[in-house]
């Protein structure tokens, strides 16, 4: 059994399924882009509840990363595992963030947005505190870029499910 699965059966064992759907988005990499189709083809949610849950999960987290990020980052960055995972993710958002660079808000908007594997609310609330945007303007471009990211795996989930759950490899 591989990381993902095990902990999806040890936070439903100990949840329901809402609130293992909550917690599993509020998890970086996971994020509301594994959340979603959990919770429509595993979980048999509803979709309304499925978006809703993973919503709230997936920007739990944001407001104490954009207050407390950097803090938390020169703390761990002497922890031999921690600090190298966080100076190999910090490059990886500074290459990616010339979009945020160029359009600013609009820009952190659409890098949340999109889908993809490193483009969610965690990554979008490192490149907010790397470029030193305003809290409030971040936060409020991350809610917007989650939401959207959302309607569209939510689009997914319910339209193509077989690919999804390929893609997921669900157990």
């Amino acid at each position: 059994m591989d990381i993902k699965s095990n902990i999806i059966s040890v936070l439903v064992s100990a949840f329901s399924k809402e609130v293992s759907i909550i917690f599993i988005a509020a998890l970086p990499v996971f994020e509301l882009r594994l959340a979603i189709p959990l919770a429509i083809i595993k979980f048999n949610l509803s979709w309304p509840n499925a978006y809703c849950f993973s919503l709230l999960g997936n920007l739990l987290p944001v407001i104490p990363l954009l207050l407390f990020f950097k803090f938390f980052f020169h703390k761990l960055e002497n922890v031999r595992f921690a600090g190298r995972f966080f100076q190999w993710w910090f490059k990886r958002v500074e290459k990616k963030a010339a979009i945020i660079r160029k359009w600013g808000f609009w820009g952190l908007v659409c890098f949340v947005a999109i889908p993809l594997p490193v483009t969610g609310a965690w990554t979008g609330t490192v490149a907010a505190t790397l470029l030193e945007m305003n809290i409030k303007k971040a936060f409020s471009a991350i809610v917007i870029g989650v939401s959207f990211a959302g309607i569209i795996v939510t689009i997914l989930s319910v339209l193509v499910p077989g690919v999804i759950k390929q893609w997921f490899i669900f157990t």
